[in-house]
Parts: C-alpha cells; structure tokens; sequence
C-alpha cells in the first residue's frame, strides 16, 4: 500500500511540475530582434577592429561589436531608436597621436526588419593640453535648501614630459547652452548642419589669456570661471579661489560685469592672471550652463582673439536668422585643442550633442548642484610604466558617482600629491575620457 501510493505521489508531482513548467513555456514573451549594420565611412586608414557602440536612446542600454575588414559592425538588438559612436586611439610610426571618432544619426530599428547606418569617420591630432577638470554644477548652501552656482572653474594639465606654450589660448562654448534644451542646429537625417564645414559655431563670447600662457610638463593650472574668491566664507561647501596660482575670467570693461557671477577677485590673484573676455552677443556675464555646459579649448591662429571675435565674416547664428542674442562665432576645427562635452541626469532622454565626432565623440554625465565635478580619467598603462611612478601611485580609487568612476582604478589626486606623474586619457570622446567625481579636486 505504500509503495502505491509513494507511485502516485511521484506521478502527481510530475503532472504538477510538467503544468508549470508549460505554463511557463507559454506565458513568456517572445522577444523579436532585428539586424542592425553599422558602416564607419569618410577614410582611407584601416577602420577594423575598432569598438563601435550602438545605445538605446530611450533605455540607456549600450551594446558593443567590433567592426571588420570592411570597417562594418553588425548587431542584433529590438525595435527602438538608437544611435551609434565609435573612438580609438592610435600612434603612427613617428609616435604622433591620433583619435579616431564618429557618430552616426538616430537609427529606427523596427521589428525583424534590416537596420543600416554609417558613421562618417573623423582623425584628429591628439594635444599635450587637456581639460583635466571642469566643475560647473554648483553645490547646496549652508540651509540645504538653495543652490549656489557661482562658483565655476577648469583645470587645464599639460599631459606630456615636454614644457607647453600656447599664444591666443582661448575658451567658449556651443549653443545651445544646454543640451537638454531645444536644438534647431538639427537635419532631418539626424546630423548637425555644420557637421562636415570645418567648424564648431561658439556662442555669446569668448575668454583668452592676454600672454603667452606656459605650463610644466605633468603640472596643471586652476581657472576660475565665476566667483574668484574665497567662496567658502559664505559657502561652506563651495571653493576657495583665493591662491595666487590660480587664474580667472574677470573683465569688467568687456561687458561682462554682472558682480554676481564675476565679483572683484581675490586681492592674491595678480592681475596678470586676468583673462580677457570678447563678447559679441547680448548680456553682461558668461552664461556656462551649470547643468549641461559644451565647453571649448582653442587657440587662435595668425589672428588676436578680440579680432577674431569682432569680425562679421565669422558670425554665424544658433538656428538661423541674425538674432544677436544667437550670434556665435565660428572656430575652426583645426584650432581646437580640447573639448567636453556635458549631458545633464536630470534631462537623459533629451540631452542632443552640439560637438562634432571629430571633436568630442562622446559625452559625460552630470548632477549640478551636489558639489560634484567632472574629471578626466587615467590613462593606467601609461602612468604604470612611468619608471619614476614605482611606489608613488595610489589605488582604491572610489570618489565616482554611483557607478561612474576611474575605470584604471588610481587614485589621481592621492598619487599626484606623492610625487607620481599621472598620464590622462585623451580619446577626444567624453564618455571614454571622463567621469563624474563626488567632489572637486580643490576641495581639499
């Protein structure tokens, strides 16, 4: 008797389990992928082997594939609207440096039908002087409820073991000021309509040292965009700028001359230390977004910057139309050293570049008001094999935001103050290049 009704145990068991198992079976839904060929076009170098990243604009979902022979990367994803990039860094025979990036427009992929898509492939010559740091966010005050944002600045690093000198070193930013706002630069296709001229247009003015600036190998130098002074007496959380070392975009007689964004710096600063500002659109202070700021390093070539600045011939306008309050001017792409281009995360499925492939191929998330900066990452191979680095380079390195943090894992900051020689990447691609730190590195 037992063993019957063991027998019928095990057969109720079974129909059970065999029910669940094909209710299972039939209730999952199946998921319809379709074939998605991305094409890198526009040179005649060898583009195989390159990362090319396809994300999902609506979901942030990122899948990557290698191109071929042919330069062409295939990918089986679902319907969606997605958009694809790719950024190499590569060294010819005479150690020049070169990036390779590209983006393409946005790709509607439908449901088990063939996607196709290029990106038009740009090269351009990697420069000793990057954009180590931009904080631009803003932090809370003191009764946790206001934000304060006057407080802005850049690290500029010479990224070499050779001295940098740079003439008509300049800075300016894309239009729109924010790239979650309404962006008419756009085509039907998806491109940016300058895309292709040899130009990024800068809106509203620009900012340039009036001397020939000179920065040591592996050394970097503090400007402060907004608020020169010692912040920290109003705001405990903001930045002290008050050291003669550091730099400032202070010119009053400009037109700049709102004493909120720019009041009289810090009696320490020299004077020398002022940079001097062009204006050619409306208002009386430098508007850097402090959510989503597309900030450039140029240099002016066989031209001053005022110049430059001044001359019709290189106006060009947010748009169209010839609304002053739109007025950029137009750097050429051979001029720029340096680029970064910033999305906000409160804005991620509206954020539009405003920078070229060429120029910056990617971009980096922010949070604004939380005292965060964005921070360029390590170059780990480079900085390892430093010799005169042997003990000095510090690890652990966990001051990102949430997961965005250094992916070579050193602590720049902690090693630089041991005396090591840090190596930044520099892919002419944000999203590769930078990540979101929990605070600025002058905060000490």
């Amino acid at each position: 008797m037992k063993k019957i009704s063991t027998i019928i145990c095990l057969v109720c068991c079974y129909i059970i389990a065999t029910s669940f198992t094909a209710c299972s079976d039939q209730d999952a839904p199946s998921v319809d992928t379709s074939e998605v060929k991305v094409q890198l076009t526009g040179l005649d170098d060898d583009l195989s082997g390159l990362d090319i990243q396809l994300r999902n604009i609506n979901t942030g979902s990122v899948f990557i594939e290698k191109s071929n022979m042919q330069g062409i990367a295939t990918f089986n994803v679902t319907p969606g609207l997605y958009e694809a990039l790719t950024s190499q860094t590569r060294n010819t025979a005479g150690n020049e440096y070169y990036s390779y990036n590209g983006t393409s427009g946005q790709i509607t992929v439908l449901a088990n039908q063939l996607a196709t898509a290029t990106i038009p492939m740009k090269r351009a010559t990697i420069s000793r002087l990057v954009i180590k740091e931009l904080y631009c966010g803003g932090c809370m005050a003191d009764d946790g409820v206001t934000a304060f944002h006057y407080d802005k600045c850049v690290i500029l690093y010479n990224n070499s073991a050779e001295p940098a000198s740079y003439d008509n070193l300049c800075f300016g930013m894309s239009a729109p000021a924010n790239a979650q706002a309404t962006n008419n630069n756009y085509l039907a296709n998806g491109r940016l309509n300058y895309e292709g001229e040899g130009f990024i247009p800068l809106w509203n003015g620009i900012w340039y040292f009036p001397s020939t600036l000179t920065i040591e190998p592996y050394s970097e130098i503090v400007v402060n965009i907004h608020g020169a002074i010692d912040n920290t007496q109003t705001i405990s959380q903001s930045i002290n700028y008050a050291n003669a070392d550091y730099y400032c975009m202070f010119d009053p007689e400009s037109g700049y001359n709102n004493q909120r964004y720019c009041p009289t710096p810090s009696e320490v600063i020299p004077t020398s230390h002022f940079l001097k500002a062009a204006v050619f659109g409306l208002g009386n202070a430098w508007p850097l977004s402090n959510s989503s700021p597309s900030l450039v390093l140029f240099q002016t070539k066989d031209v001053a910057p005022a110049d430059f600045a001044q001359n019709n011939d290189n106006y060009w306008y947010d748009g169209g139309g010839n609304n002053v309050a739109k007025r950029c001017v137009k750097v050429p792409n051979s001029w720029i050293i340096d680029a970064i281009e910033v999305f906000s995360s409160d804005y991620a499925t509206q954020c539009l570049k405003r920078l070229t492939a060429d120029i910056d191929a990617g971009y980096v998330w922010m949070t604004n008001k939380k005292g965060h900066s964005l921070y360029r990452n390590v170059d780990q191979q480079a900085t390892e094999q430093q010799p005169e680095n042997a003990g000095k380079l510090v690890y652990d390195y966990a001051l990102g935001v949430d997961d965005s943090t250094d992916p070579s894992g050193i602590d720049a900051e902690a090693s630089i103050q041991k005396g090591a020689h840090i190596i930044y990447q520099n892919t002419n691609n944000a999203t590769n290049d930078f990540h979101e730190r929990q605070l600025c590195s002058l905060r000490k």
